[in-house]
């Protein structure tokens, strides 16, 4: 992985795309656990943009790991930074996995966009309780994961800015 890119560190550039993209994963998620219909409409996508997530973390981390090295010193900002990024990847892992959790829960399958969705009175191949409790699941790893990348970022600026602008 290159240090720079256009003269900026990649870290710099990467870390936009996960914090982006793992909190908009997170509310697709959140949204699709809690709203069925838009659930079954939107399939595999919000575990896609989970899957996005998971590998950007680790891209993340390492030209974070890369961008500590170059500098050639470490505040204790940048440290506890390091350290809340390292606990990133967990989180974001589980998210995805409660995500194919809950379009097994919720008996999606590839063929669901080609067939219609089945009527109420049909029968579910998975317990409704199941899919409400996987449910609850992925909103809480959403919630935690968010909460995360708020901490994370926080830190990260704290590192970055630190003294700057003071007199």
């Amino acid at each position: 992985m290159p240090n720079t890119v256009f003269g900026l560190p990649t870290h710099a550039l990467v870390v936009h795309g996960t914090v982006v993209l793992v909190p908009l994963a997170a509310l697709l998620l959140t949204v699709a656990a809690l709203w069925p219909r838009l659930r079954y409409s939107l399939g595999p996508l919000p575990a896609l943009g989970g899957a996005v997530g998971l590998i950007l973390v680790p891209i993340t981390t390492m030209s974070g790991d890369n961008l500590k090295d170059r500098l050639g010193f470490e505040s204790p900002a940048i440290t506890k930074h390091a350290d809340l990024g390292d606990g990133l990847l967990p989180w974001v892992a589980a998210l995805f996995a409660a995500a194919l959790l809950l379009l097994w829960a919720d008996g999606w399958r590839p063929t669901a966009w080609a067939t219609p969705r089945p009527s109420a009175s049909g029968t579910r191949a998975r317990p409704r309780a199941l899919t409400l409790v996987v449910s609850l699941i992925v909103v809480a790893l959403a919630v935690i994961t968010v909460v995360q990348i708020i901490r994370i970022g926080h830190s990260g600026a704290e590192a970055v800015w630190q003294g700057v602008g003071s007199s």
